[in-house]
Order: structure tokens, then sequence, then C-alpha cells
């Protein structure tokens, strides 16, 4: 039997054109940011998994953290394709990481979930010694990571979606943002470009065999008045994840009564280039010192 809160609905993200990995050469560090590679924060099932920090040298005080989860359709992608914007984070005075996590068709849905949550409780456990306030740490990612991203922003606390690892501190967010993840991933088959390739990967199977594991994994279907406050960034263009997906996801929060903002670039697709991806992380930088740097600094 499915057990989730009845009040809020259910996306995914299927697409692996986004966050190309940046050469560790090609990165510029800045001289106010230290930066550090491959920092092991669990080993589900033996499974170790890492991640790259960026933050502020000689930081005083508590400062607000970011989760960084990079994209690929569940079954690809690296953590180094946010490398760059953790050194931008970190210069803006952020504790910023990027993470790894298990990828499908080796790992099913809630692997992912389970070791995106392991990587915000490993930041809580650290908050000490890296200068973090536990009560302001946010997820970020794009595509498959969008959706792992609002997923934790609306799972806080729900026991099936925790793990087993890092335990004893929460894996709950103070915010989401969200570039064109999947917010109902029952929906996503017909209106998706490869849907019917990446969504049987990821739940082990499709919507004839496996619904309930594609209902549950839709964050959609967890949204509660205690849901995170969220960025939703999306094009109207988009082929892999279509641009409804924002849409119903911006009016089941607000319909919850969740501080929510749906950033729509018209014309853009997936993954967003050029003038669109400034934009869009202009965008997503003045949220984050919206609802972070006004409080605490």
């Amino acid at each position: 039997m499915l057990s989730f809160p009845s009040r809020c609905g259910a996306v995914l993200t299927v697409a692996v054109l986004l966050f190309l990995p940046v050469r560790g050469a090609e990165l510029v560090v800045p001289e106010q940011v230290a930066f550090e590679r491959g920092v092991e924060f669990a080993r589900p099932g033996g499974v170790s998994l890492t991640l790259n920090l960026a933050q502020p040298k000689g930081a005083t005080g508590l400062l607000p953290a970011v989760v960084c989860i990079h994209g690929g359709g569940f079954r690809a992608g690296s953590r180094e394709g946010y490398d760059k914007l953790c050194l931008t984070l970190a210069a803006r005075g952020y504790v910023a990481v990027t993470i790894t996590y298990r990828l499908a068709p080796a790992n099913r849905f809630p692997a992912a979930v389970e070791d995106c949550k392991a990587a915000v409780r490993w930041v809580r456990a650290n908050a000490a010694r890296l200068h973090v306030d536990p009560a302001r740490i946010a997820v970020l990612g794009g595509s498959a990571g969008g959706h792992l991203a609002q997923f934790l922003g609306v799972t806080a606390g729900v026991p099936e979606f925790e793990g087993t690892e890092n335990p004893g501190f929460s894996s709950a967010v103070a915010a989401v943002v969200n570039y064109y993840g999947t917010s109902d991933v029952t929906k996503s088959y017909g209106r998706s470009v490869d849907a019917a390739e990446v969504l049987p990967l990821f739940f082990g199977g499709d919507l004839s065999t496996h619904r309930a594991a594609h209902v549950r994994g839709s964050p959609l279907n967890w949204v509660t008045p205690h849901a995170a406050p969220t960025l939703i960034l999306h094009g109207t263009e988009d082929k892999y994840v279509n641009y409804e997906q924002g849409l119903w996801m911006r009016d089941r929060l607000q319909q919850c009564g969740v501080d929510v903002e749906l950033f729509t670039l018209k014309g853009a697709g997936h993954g967003f280039k050029g003038a669109d991806a400034e934009k869009a992380e202009a965008a997503a930088l003045a949220w984050l010192d919206r609802h972070f740097k006004r409080a605490g600094q």
C-alpha cells in the first residue's frame, strides 16, 4: 500500500544533456576560496560516495550551504559538472559541495534519494568544522538532479527515503533550486523524448509493471505545507522535461502555502546554454541570497 501525504502529487528528470563536467585543469579557483576534491561522505553497501567542497577562506560566523546534485538521466553525469558553480557560490560566502550518487540501472530508486539525503546529513554533521549554519542548507540540481533536489525538499523525515548513512542528523533542507526537474514522472511518457528509455532503468520497469514506484518517485505527490521554499527554472521548449512539469509543481506548492517561484525562460530548451544559462544562474544566485543572506549575516 502507498503511503504519502494526500494534500499535495509526482515528477522525474530524464535528460542526459546538462552540465557537462568542467575539467579540473580548466578551473580557476578564486584566491579567497578553498577547494577540495574527493571527500568521502558516505559508503552505502561498501560503495564510496565522494564530494567536492568549496568554502570561503577565513570564514567567520555561520554560513549558508548549498548541496549541488548533477543531472544525467539518473544513469550518467558527474559531480564535476558543478565545480564551477560551487566556486562561484563560495566566492559569494556560501559553503558549497557537489556530490556523487549511485546511478541506474545498477541502483534503482530510491538509492539516489538516500545518497542525496546522506550528503545533506554529512554537511550538517560537519557544520561546526565547515562553519555552516545547520538551519540554512539548500539543495540545487538540474534535470535528474533537479528532480532529486525537489524530492528532498518535500520528503524531510519520511523514513522510507532516509537510508542508513550518517544517522543522527536531519536531512531536511531549507531551500530548493530546481533546474527543469520532473515533478510527476507518470506523465513523462509521451511528453519526453527519452522517458521511455530512461525511467524504466531508474524504477525497474515502466508504468505497466512499476506504476507504484513511479507514483512514489514523483515529488508532486509528497508536497505538504512543510515543503521547503523552492525556485523552479524551466524553459518553455524543453523536449526532455516538458515545461508543464514546472507549472504543476509551482501550483501544488502554492496550493499548500509554500513559498515558490517559477523562473520561465521563453524559447529555452533543456540544459540552458549561453545567455539563457547566464540568466538562470543569476536568478538562482539572487534567490539564494534573498532567502539565506537576509538571515544571520
